[in-house]
């Protein structure tokens, strides 16, 4: 799940690794690849390995700084947080960066509010 993908990118910048694999899933990799677009990490890709598939990331470092400092997750296996795209805050003064899982897939905060759709609030990354 995306929760232990955040602690373990957080931990691996912490630690100035090259890069981290996880185990594929769809919604992962789909949280990933939003990562990759805003420059939170450099690469995540879909290797085999054996009969499992797993994702390689690649992390990204802003002049020998993390691109990514920190995150607070919103939505919890034990509370699911739902929003509309009016009430999709700022992270950061717009700094960071929200994410949802939207009927359309996963969306950053500012698609959703673009594309006017609201979803499950995951997560916000700065």
């Amino acid at each position: 799940m995306h929760y232990n993908i955040l602690s373990e990118l957080k931990n691996a910048t912490r630690a100035k690794k090259d890069k981290i694999t996880f185990p594929f899933s769809k919604m992962d990799f789909a949280i990933l690849t939003k990562l990759v677009e805003n420059g939170y990490v450099k690469s995540a890709e879909k290797e085999a390995v054996g009969k499992k598939n797993v994702i390689v990331v690649r992390l990204a470092y802003k002049s020998k700084e993390a691109a990514l400092n920190d995150f607070k997750i919103m939505s919890k296996p034990s509370r699911h947080l739902y929003t509309d795209y009016r009430s999709v805050p700022t992270v950061k003064q717009g700094h960071g960066l929200a994410m949802l899982s939207t009927s359309q897939g996963i969306m950053t905060g500012r698609e959703a509010k673009k594309n006017k759709i609201g979803g499950e609030y995951l997560f916000e990354i700065w």
